[in-house]
């Protein structure tokens, strides 16, 4: 990093800090274009991308005693900002609708009609099944790939857990897991299809 960049952000937040408008406009006038930019590739829309990058200053500046100096001031911003509109897109996104109330149309309103799959008879026994089918592929793989693929799913060991217990190493645990799945793969691909 440019040491007169920082040396000048570095004067620039301390006079900030103190109260200093003038220091505030050059900060932002020094990295607005920047933000914007970055932030305007993750929204694609001006109106919030402006409001994205207002957000994320006074954020910053609202932080700004908090800085590091031992870090860049830009990095700094870009995390806040970032995070800032991470946060944002994933709450547009989580709008949610009641699946109790009408859906309002151009012709008046609709109820919504959801099919009830929980009344399928057969599905404890599709269940068993299948289980028994995994069952069976676990206990036809070769006795080191058993051992590890039950200590790892059904004992829900970790692999240094299992590299302990078996007294092998963990590169051999990882490998002897990898193997027994794509072993399970393959043995099950024809037998278990979604139902």
């Amino acid at each position: 990093m440019n040491a007169d960049i920082k040396k000048r952000n570095s004067e620039l937040i301390k006079k900030a800090i103190v109260g200093d408008e003038d220091a505030y406009k050059q900060l932002l006038d020094n990295y607005r274009g920047a933000i914007f930019n970055l932030l305007f590739k993750m929204v694609r829309n001006r109106e919030e991308t402006e409001d994205l990058v207002q957000e994320a200053f006074m954020k910053a500046f609202k932080a700004l005693p908090s800085f590091n100096e031992e870090y860049a001031f830009s990095t700094w911003l870009y995390k806040i900002a970032i995070n800032n509109c991470i946060d944002h897109m994933r709450k547009k996104r989580l709008k949610t609708y009641s699946i109790n109330k009408p859906v309002k149309s151009k012709d008046g309103e609709m109820e919504r009609e959801l099919p009830d799959s929980s009344m399928r008879p057969d599905r404890h026994l599709l269940a068993d099944e299948r289980a028994t089918l995994i069952e069976t592929a676990i206990d036809e793989l070769p006795e080191n790939y058993k051992v590890a693929i039950i200590m790892r799913h059904s004992q829900e060991k970790s692999y240094e857990e299992i590299a302990e217990t078996l007294d092998i190493p963990l590169g051999t645990v990882k490998a002897r897991i990898f193997r027994a799945r794509e072993m399970l793969k393959k043995s099950l691909k024809d037998k278990l299809r979604p139902h």
